[in-house]
């Protein structure tokens, strides 16, 4: 079993009394980390159930509680003893959260939960285990995951994290690296040798996406519509989200394309970042940009730039060191990320001096002095004053 990063976290976490809930979208390896807590539990006095399996939900469906603890009982989980419940799917049963809680409140059991969808997640969680529960947000892998799903030993490449431009270091990581933005981060896809098998994972968990999750929170009729909206979406990876001009392409009226929207942040299949400014009114103004959370399946979506794809990579890169915003002035004066609104961020294909110094004197009237240029190929001229792409993880 390959270590991921948020096991450690995950780990910590299962010697206390909250629910240790999952979530992330389909696919990221949130049974394998479900799994591999149930692993690091000492004791044998452990479940393990899959609500992809009819007879798990029937049995948490049911309207009594009593029976409800008769059947873990009978399936050998003893709940007059400390004991640990694996729930794997819990978006599919609704019920689940209030059996949860149950017996959170009756016994000494300590739950560990996995869900696909935040939007059913975070609801329903913070309304029924307010107190009672820790949400633990799964992303595909970032580059140095990658790379160690690969076989390499990540030790040597941790120590370059953020640091200027390096030629050995590039010149050693530069083919992953491409294969990383090519195809993204899930891990099946990653461990797949062929490309084509790759494109063919890629292709299954976007049908697995809308056939299950979306019909889940949603209806036929809007599983179509969000199809046609991901298309679309996928050629305006970097840019502000015209929502009147997106209505109109798809014959749906603004508001609905907004709810839409949301509803594929909340199901984590894009993320959108919305403007730096001076403050939080004005930012829910503005129009945000949006990007999708993993590389390969926005390449299956449509036909990416080279440049919009690289962009897309770092925004996620970005997106898991801290709070990621863009600043854009009516004139056109932008800076592409602003980190935690602190770190400046401009990414350029090719970086050059030209560019730095461009986003220094931008960041500058922001107030802001850390500003980094980061590149993905080998520079002009031996310029070196820039991050490359594979040293931000």
């Amino acid at each position: 079993m390959f270590e991921r990063k948020i096991f450690h976290r995950l780990k910590e976490h299962l010697s206390k009394k909250q629910v240790t809930v999952i979530t992330g979208m389909r696919r990221v390896g949130k049974s394998t980390a479900l799994k591999y807590l149930l692993n690091e539990t000492p004791h044998q006095n452990k479940l393990y159930l899959d609500f992809e399996r009819i007879e798990n939900r029937v049995l948490f469906n049911q309207n009594s509680y009593s029976d409800i603890e008769r059947g873990l009982a009978a399936l050998g989980l003893n709940l007059n003893q400390p004991a640990i419940l694996a729930l794997d799917e819990i978006q599919l049963v609704p019920n689940s959260t209030s059996v949860i809680k149950s017996l959170y409140d009756t016994y000494q059991i300590k739950c560990i939960a996995t869900g696909s969808s935040s939007f059913y997640l975070k609801n329903h969680f913070s309304e029924s285990l307010a107190g009672r529960k820790q949400i633990f947000e799964m992303t595909t892998l970032d580059f140095e995951e990658f790379l160690s799903f690969k076989g390499i030993d990540t030790q040597r490449i941790r120590a370059e994290q953020n640091r200027t431009f390096l030629y050995t270091y590039y010149d050693l990581w530069k083919g992953y690296y491409e294969e990383y933005l090519q195809f993204g981060g899930f891990p099946e896809v990653v461990l797949s040798e062929l490309n084509a098998d790759k494109k063919e994972y890629l292709k299954d968990i976007f049908n697995a996406y809308i056939e299950l999750d979306i019909k889940l929170l949603s209806d036929f009729s809007v599983s179509d519509t969000l199809y046609k909206l991901i298309l679309l979406l996928a050629n305006r990876v970097g840019s502000r989200v015209d929502y009147s001009k997106i209505a109109s392409l798809i014959g749906i009226n603004r508001n609905k394309v907004k709810d839409y929207i949301n509803l594929l942040e909340y199901t984590y299949f894009i993320q959108t970042v919305a403007p730096f400014t001076g403050g939080i009114d004005k930012e829910l103004t503005k129009q945000p940009k949006l990007y999708f959370s993993d590389t390969g399946l926005l390449q299956e979506c449509g036909q990416i730039s080279s440049g919009a794809l690289f962009e897309n990579a770092i925004a996620n890169q970005l997106s898991r060191q801290g709070t990621i915003n863009y600043f854009e002035k009516s004139a056109g004066s932008e800076i592409d990320f602003i980190l935690d609104r602190s770190v400046a961020f401009e990414v350029k294909e090719t970086a050059n001096q030209f560019d730095l110094n461009t986003l220094t004197e931008r960041a500058k009237a922001l107030n802001i002095q850390d500003c980094r240029l980061i590149g993905r190929y080998l520079p002009e001229n031996g310029f070196k004053d820039f991050t490359w792409g594979g040293n931000i993880f």
